[in-house]
């Protein structure tokens, strides 16, 4: 039996494929490539000394999704594929709901046909838009979402549950995950994002590597210690882990739950450039700009309950995360190209 794995060639994706196949799973990765590059696939590969298959296609195209079901023994699905820059998905919100939400919506339909009805589900701390309390814990009520990709999840997330409501034959674990930043220890695999990135921590490692001149940050004058908007880091490998550690509960038949994934600890946007600096030696230029539309003072989880219930705790802390940051950016300036 095999773990389908959409959008396992990306960021999370990847480094979800090693950790399941350290575990000894078979993986089958369907990934259209659009965010993603085939050479993060061959590179899990060489670190695991295990084979996967991949599959180029899109969760759209209910053939290719039909004909990965008839070939392959699939027990449960890890839905990651989507587009997931916040600001794209205000400049063109159709392509956002479209893909995520007709796509997920074909991907179940094809699942429900060939008798699979386990996911786990890539969901995102979004969908607690400006949050009634912190830290959040799952009884948090969800929020106005700022943006059409927030909504995605949201909507998803709704439309999940209510399938699972309907038939209780379905297992659904919603993974809500906070920032994840940080790379895999061999410098091999890490985030890589297309032309200027949109998240805080491959910002800093491209101003390291002098790709880009300087960080700009978007506000200082929050309700936060100093200024600076304050979230909840994870190690993408620990982000990771926590879906062996899903896949694990849906053993149980646990037909709906919902986990935060992350460490319970907030970090300002300075403190990551401070810890970046003094893990790696290396001196982060920085301009302050004004506050983006959307963006909220604080947002960090309390985990408890997936380490009650699943057993998982975060290993890394912040210095692990930012010399992992740099690891991978500076053994590959350019990304995954040659």
């Amino acid at each position: 039996m095999a773990i389908l794995v959409t959008g396992g060639a990306g960021f999370i994706g990847s480094h979800t494929c090693v950790e399941l196949l350290n575990e000894g799973y078979e993986v089958v990765v369907l990934d259209n490539l659009s965010n993603s590059c085939e050479e993060s696939l061959v590179r899990v590969q060489e670190l695991t000394g295990k084979t996967l298959k991949f599959v180029k296609g899109d969760i759209l195209d209910r053939d290719i999704l039909n004909q990965i079901f008839e070939t392959e023994e699939i027990e449960s699905v890890i839905h990651f594929a989507g587009l997931k820059a916040v600001g794209e998905s205000v400049s063109i919100p159709w392509e956002y709901y479209n893909n995520n939400i007709t796509g997920t919506l074909v991907l179940v339909d094809v699942m429900k046909q060939h008798g699979c009805k386990n996911i786990i589900f890539s969901s995102s701390a979004t969908v607690y838009g400006d949050p009634a309390q912190i830290p959040i814990t799952e009884e948090c009520p969800k929020g106005q979402c700022t943006n059409p990709y927030g909504w995605t999840k949201s909507m998803l997330e709704q439309m999940l549950m209510d399938i699972q409501k309907a038939d209780n034959e379905w297992n659904v674990i919603l993974l809500r995950y906070f920032n994840p930043i940080g790379a895999h220890k061999s410098g091999r695999i890490g985030e890589n994002p297309n032309g200027i990135p949109n998240n805080l921590m491959p910002y800093v490692t491209q101003v390291a590597v002098g790709k880009l001149e300087c960080l700009g940050i978007f506000g200082n004058d929050y309700d936060t210690p100093d200024g600076t908007g304050v979230r909840d880091y994870i190690h993408v490998v620990d982000l990771a882990r926590g879906h062996v550690a899903a896949l694990k509960k849906i053993d149980e038949n646990p037909e709906l739950c919902i986990y935060n994934l992350g460490t319970g600890h907030g970090y300002s946007v300075l403190d990551i450039v401070k810890n970046f600096e003094a893990a790696n030696g290396i001196k982060i230029p920085y301009v302050i700009k004004n506050r983006r539309p959307g963006d909220i003072a604080t947002c960090y989880c309390d985990p408890q309950k997936a380490k009650e219930e699943m057993g998982w705790v975060a290993q890394y802390d912040i210095k692990d995360m930012c010399e992992d940051a740099w690891r991978w950016q500076s053994n590959n300036p350019n990304g995954y190209e040659k």
